[in-house]
């Protein structure tokens, strides 16, 4: 094929994958029931070979899909057109990182771990902190504006982006914003984050730098009736308190979690919190510690089984990596599983909560929740078997309604994981014909090609295949 040949000639030696078996891997990303086999793999190792790339592409009509480490949960780097799919592995580099102004320069592959260790010793941190962070990409957290534990008080990834360098559709090198912050005039870097590879491609970033914590204080409440637990969360909330975190496990993968991880956690228990206060050293065995004994008593208040308060950072630290590794728990118990997200208001969180059971229970499914309760962004597990057509469907179903059962309530589509193919039923349930006509104009007006990453995020009667059903080929 020319245009592979051509891809070939355009990178480094073994910078292309193209082979069949070897192209299977890339049919998905972790939300795995839409796949499809991209044309290549392309791992360009500079911005100048990623221009080259977009114009060979553009020349050939053939389509561009962004991807950083695979970890997104919503089907986005699936094609749906002939396509490759542009990997930024290869673009990991920390070009500079500078403490007196608080901000660091890195290329989009760089993962979100590899920041935090560059500066970790260092009186500042990176805070988004995603479950996936040790894979995840700067690129990929900014394409899809990624949350993580600590979201309730630091923000997401949009709080911490000063700036970008981007390949747009017609192969020119943009940079937006600045290490100041934003420059004068539209915000394109807010544009571009959350945009999901849509308008262009994300080639370095320039991240904000946050003082780093040094005192914390770590609670663990566990309750007997998962309302009860949603209404603390609530209530926490209510009284003026910000925790650093807010979790929640429900009874399911409570017993996921001890089974995995023996933490000491109470097998018999329906709901779990843990919630973390930090602030300065100054604060230590102060405001901290008044935080605590209100967050303890309003636990208390609405019967929690035990209150369980730590400042031992070893305890905080096992804590703190089975809530991130809990996802992969899940796979011990059951062979296929997708994560849903969708943001809700906390006062409604009982109410969701138990819906998001009946549903379930409607459809057959088994179920369970973990999920970041203080700023109300739910995470139903859904499991189900991939290899059972029906039970595909199901799951399918019940992500259908749940996602409408939070929109219905005042809640939004998502969090942290965007919108890619997963989602793109439900845009027109949240918003109107015109907000989504005025969107497209955007879109159409950076991307007249329609080559990055077409028939994601907005909705379109036009999709050429239908993406919620397994598949191995993209018409070529």
């Amino acid at each position: 094929m020319p245009f592979l040949s051509a891809l070939r000639s355009a990178l480094a030696p073994g910078a292309v994958i193209d082979d069949p078996t070897a192209l299977i891997v890339y049919e998905c990303d972790g939300f795995t029931i839409p796949r499809a086999t991209p044309l290549a793999v392309a791992f360009p190792a500079s911005t100048d070979e990623v221009v080259a790339v977009v114009n060979l592409c553009r020349g050939h009509k053939i389509a561009v899909l962004p991807r950083g480490s695979g970890t997104g949960l919503t089907g986005g780097i699936v094609p749906v057109t002939p396509s490759i799919q542009l990997s930024t592995a290869r673009m990991n580099k920390i070009l500079e990182v500078d403490i007196p102004n608080r901000c660091a320069l890195v290329e989009a592959g760089v993962t979100n771990s590899a920041l935090s260790d560059a500066v970790k010793n260092s009186p500042y941190h990176y805070a988004p902190d995603p479950s996936s962070q040790r894979a995840s990409t700067i690129g990929g957290n900014v394409a899809t504006n990624a949350g993580g534990l600590h979201t309730l008080k630091y923000g997401v990834t949009v709080n911490h982006l000063l700036g970008m360098e981007f390949v747009s559709a017609d192969g020119q090198v943009h940079c937006v914003g600045s290490p100041r912050g934003h420059d004068l005039g539209p915000d394109f870097a807010g544009l571009l984050c959350g945009s999901e590879g849509t308008l262009g491609i994300i080639t370095k970033v320039w991240c904000r730098l946050s003082p780093r914590p040094a005192a914390f204080r770590t609670a663990l409440a566990v309750f007997h009736r998962t309302q009860d637990a949603c209404q603390a969360v609530a209530d926490i909330i209510a009284a003026g308190i910000t925790p650093a975190a807010l979790e929640m496990m429900d009874g399911p993968m409570i017993q996921i979690v001890e089974d995995a991880f023996h933490l000491g956690f109470p097998t018999g228990a329906q709901a779990l919190l843990v919630i973390e206060v930090d602030g300065p050293a100054i604060a230590d065995g102060g405001a901290l510690d008044e935080d605590l004994a209100c967050i303890d008593a309003l636990c208390q208040q609405n019967r929690a089984a035990c209150v369980e308060s730590s400042r031992d950072p070893q305890r905080r630290a096992a804590l703190w990596s089975a809530r991130k590794r809990a996802f992969g728990a899940i796979g011990r118990i059951s062979p296929s599983y997708c994560t849903q997200d969708a943001c809700v208001p906390r006062s409604k969180l009982p109410e969701v909560i138990s819906q998001i059971a009946h549903i379930c229970q409607r459809h057959g499914l088994r179920a369970t929740n973990v999920f970041h309760a203080g700023d109300g962004n739910v995470h139903p597990v859904l499991m189900y078997d991939e290899g059972d057509g029906d039970s595909v469907q199901r799951a399918l179903a019940a992500s259908a309604d749940i996602l409408r059962l939070c929109i219905s309530i005042g809640g939004v589509l998502t969090g942290e994981h965007g919108v890619g193919i997963e989602k793109l039923p439900f845009m027109s349930d949240m918003y109107s014909p015109a907000d989504l006509a005025a969107m497209h104009a955007v879109r159409t007006a950076l991307v007249p090609t329609d080559l990055m990453n077409p028939y994601k995020v907005l909705p379109r009667e036009n999709a050429p295949v239908n993406l919620l059903h397994p598949q191995r080929k993209v018409p070529q």
